[in-house]
């Protein structure tokens, strides 16, 4: 063989050899499997295996890590588990649940999950994507559950929420008339003449609302409120 001819192909073959080492050290996403029953954990581990994710155990827990929780139901004990990996420093959690209605699907997303799939329509594929998108920031929801979701939040909003003068942020709307004059540099009497409202109405408002959130004052207040993009 011509050794120009062997040279390149040595050299082809050495960056193909580097490419496929470390192209999975790239793409390998620590996952940790939970659920109920050895078998059930075991079952979903094994559809995960050689799908380029790292497979890591409980004392393993990092904010970059995605957890799977398998569940039979989206049950207290299931909210419960999910709440439980949030404050344990996991930011993304993927519930996988045999049965799912919309009160589950509701405390699903109220418990934190970044992704929510049926039991008996996982596949390695639909799997691996919503695990993916979690360790990407992103949610992840079927089509039809995303429908079902939406529903309930406007139920929730209309039914609740609304009739209360509450929106989701928690805040009321004549809360965040406040706060926006009040990161407008008003003080409180000012505030007061803007909206009608006497000055010690407007210090209630605001002892209200920082009572209610646990925030320290009114400049915490005002920062909750652009953080939520109210103001």
């Amino acid at each position: 063989m011509d050794s120009r001819l062997s040279g390149q192909m040595d050299k082809g073959m050495l960056g193909m050899t580097m490419l496929a080492g470390a192209e999975p050290a790239r793409e390998r996403i620590p996952v940790f499997v939970a659920a109920c029953d050895p078998l059930s954990r075991d079952g979903m581990a094994s559809q995960l295996r050689g799908h380029g994710v790292e497979l890591v155990d409980e004392r393993s827990l990092a904010p970059d890590v995605v957890a799977v929780v398998v569940v039979d139901d989206m049950d207290d004990q299931a909210v419960g588990e999910v709440r439980a990996l949030r404050r344990r420093g996991v930011e993304r959690v993927v519930v996988v649940a045999a049965r799912l209605d919309d009160a589950g699907l509701l405390a699903a997303a109220e418990a934190g999950a970044s992704g929510v799939l049926r039991r008996g329509q996982v596949t390695p594929q639909s799997l691996l994507g919503c695990i993916r998108a979690a360790a990407a920031g992103e949610g992840s929801l079927p089509p039809d559950l995303l429908a079902r979701l939406l529903g309930q939040v406007g139920r929730l909003q209309r039914q609740v929420l609304t009739p209360r003068g509450l929106t989701f942020s928690g805040l009321t709307e004549r809360e965040v008339r406040v706060l926006r004059l009040l990161a407008e540099g008003l003080d409180t009497g000012e505030v007061g003449r803007q909206l009608f409202l006497s000055e010690r109405t407007v210090k209630n408002v605001v002892h209200d609302v920082t009572s209610r959130l646990n925030l320290r004052n009114r400049t915490h207040a005002v920062a909750y409120a652009l953080r939520q993009g109210l103001i």
